[in-house]
């Protein structure tokens, strides 16, 4: 073992050349240079007595022999500890100049240069070598006579002479635009996309907020000139407007407030505070963003972005679809009306001049934009009736809505022939009540029958095949009890929920809409994005609301809910007085 010991002590240098970690300055790899002073070895007076001593050098040799001899197993231990410790000190300084110099340099980068100059010299190569062939298939030109090669030598001299320099001359004042016109194939270049951070998602919405703020200050200024906001800007705009239509400055006045825009923001770069808006601005408050989040407010936080950036798209998408919608001809009365005032405009362009056609429609868009859409917005039975603009844009579709529509009218043709066929297949002896009531049946047998009701009682034609939802009754303890999927009806009198499992009729449920104290819409789980699928019923007879989760049609059960459930209690309240 101490062979071992005493050969790893002796293969690099000595213990006492190394700086002491103790007394090593506290810095990186590029502040340790050659200037960092050695440990200087610390000698004792006894040491010194001994190198005093006049024997000569074979009592020196004697004593370190002795001194050797005397150090113990730990000590060399720790020689071996402190060799190891700047060896790491070494390799992690080694290793931060290695990342450095990485990033400095950038291999990947230079790599693909590399890859793009040595496929460019593969091309010129090419290139070289196909000259070299096509001048090698030449046939040699025949050699004329020698009275005629001596008059060709000096017409050949003096075009030598000239060519040359008109070829110099050509290739320094055109040669860089030549070189310009030069196709050279397009360079595919892959961006990489960025994980999924909500700090990063955060960060953009508010950079997408900011930067739409001009173009929402511009629109609410319009507005605010078009509601008459402030009278006497209103009033002075019109008037500036009007005069220079009929003038013929509307194009020089655009172009000059243009200019004028320019020249404003260049002052308030300069910092000038010059703050002219018609709409008062509101400073909103930016709360700083936080460094450490919990699990759920970072969730939170992705929801209320996921929630604003839906909203926002889905606008846009609406707006999109419409303006689609309106020149493919989805719905043909409205792009009839379009249709025909691009044929007026045309036609007007042919025979009518530009002078009279420009004054024609700059005083049409000055009293639309200041009087008439001032009246309609204070009057909206009017601007329903005759805005011809508002009332294309609202009628137009969306895909959605179209999609809507179609299975609407599949499900009704459908119902219609069901019912054609099954009155046509009924015996002759049976009413019309009793066929009716036959008609109206679920899954599990006729509705009267499953739900103990009167044979009038029959589901309403909004949800003749029901509404998927689950049942929540907070009331009961059992898990089996508490959610039950099923079926939502709505009778002219009850609210009605069948079961999805089979068995008796006690998981069945049905209301008197009469007994309802409070009916609203409801969202099951409060982390989820949107308004939530669900209807909270409240009676007498439960402690708890009754809610109808997971519901995708829930907007409209609630209307019909709602409505119907108006209708009884009105009619309820008019019976009693």
């Amino acid at each position: 073992m101490l062979r071992r010991l005493d050969k790893i002590r002796f293969r690099g240098h000595k213990r006492d050349d190394f700086l002491d970690l103790a007394e090593s300055p506290n810095a990186s790899d590029t502040e340790c240079g050659d200037e960092i002073p050695l440990k200087i070895p610390r000698t004792s007076p006894r040491d010194s007595e001994e190198l005093r001593d006049p024997a000569g050098p074979g009592t020196l040799i004697m004593a370190a022999g002795v001194q050797d001899f005397n150090r113990t197993e730990f000590d060399r231990l720790n020689e071996i500890k402190g060799h190891l410790e700047i060896a790491l000190l070494e390799k992690h300084f080694l290793q931060e100049e290695l990342r450095k110099l990485r990033e400095e340099t950038n291999a990947e980068m230079l790599r693909q240069e590399l890859d793009r100059e040595r496929q460019r010299r593969v091309e010129l190569e090419q290139k070289v070598q196909e000259v070299l062939k096509a001048r090698a298939e030449e046939p040699p030109a025949q050699q004329p006579p020698k009275g005629q090669a001596q008059v060709n030598n000096g017409a050949e001299r003096r075009s030598q002479g000239l060519c040359p320099r008109v070829q110099k001359w050509f290739c320094e004042k055109f040669g860089e635009y030549v070189e310009d016109f030069r196709f050279q194939p397009e360079e595919s270049t892959v961006e990489t996309e960025e994980p999924l951070s909500a700090r990063r998602l955060t960060e953009n919405m508010r950079r997408l907020k900011r930067g739409a703020k001009p173009v929402t200050s511009f629109v609410k200024n319009l507005s605010a000139l078009s509601d008459w906001y402030s009278v006497y800007t209103s009033a002075i705009a019109f008037t500036v407007y009007m005069n220079a239509v009929w003038h013929g400055w509307a194009i020089p006045m655009f172009l000059f407030l243009a200019i004028l825009r320019l020249s404003l923001n260049y002052l308030i770069a300069r910092g000038w505070r010059i703050q002219w808006s018609i709409v008062p601005e509101v400073s909103e408050a930016v709360e700083p963003p936080k460094e450490d989040l919990t699990v759920s407010e970072k969730f939170q936080l992705v929801l209320d972005v996921a929630q604003k950036a839906q909203n926002l798209f889905g606008k846009m998408a609406d707006i999109l679809e419409k303006i689609k919608n309106l020149f493919m001809w989805v719905q043909p009365e409205t792009t009839q009306k379009l249709y025909v005032a691009l044929w007026a405009a045309f036609l007007a362009s042919c025979f009518f001049p530009y002078r009279l056609v420009g004054l024609a429609v700059g005083l049409y868009a000055g009293i639309k934009f200041f009087l008439i859409d001032f009246i309609f917005k204070r009057c909206p039975r009017l601007r329903a009736k005759y805005d011809t603009p508002y009332i294309i844009w609202k009628s137009l579709p969306t895909d959605p809505q179209l999609k809507e529509r179609s299975s609407t009218a599949v499900s009704r043709r459908l119902q219609t022939a069901s019912s054609r066929s099954y009155v046509s297949s009924a015996p002759a002896g049976l009413s019309k009540d009793e066929d009716a009531g036959r008609v109206h049946g679920t899954k599990k047998g006729n509705f009267h029958e499953i739900f103990n009701l009167t044979e009038n009682e029959r589901p309403l034609a909004v949800c003749e095949n029901g509404w998927r939802c689950c049942l929540i009754n907070r009331d009961r303890k059992m898990p089996t009890d508490y959610i039950r999927n099923g079926v939502l009806y709505v009778t002219e009198n009850y609210l009605c929920f069948e079961s999805s499992k089979s068995g008796s009729s006690k998981r069945n449920k049905v209301i008197k809409l009469v007994d309802i104290t409070d009916i609203q819409k409801y969202k099951v789980l409060s982390v989820l994005p949107g308004s939530g699928m669900g209807i909270a019923v409240s009676t007498p007879s439960t402690q708890k609301p009754l809610v109808f989760g997971a519901m995708v049609h829930r907007d409209e059960a609630f209307e019909t809910i709602f409505g119907q459930y108006l209708k009884i209690t009105a009619a309820a309240s008019g019976s009693d007085s």
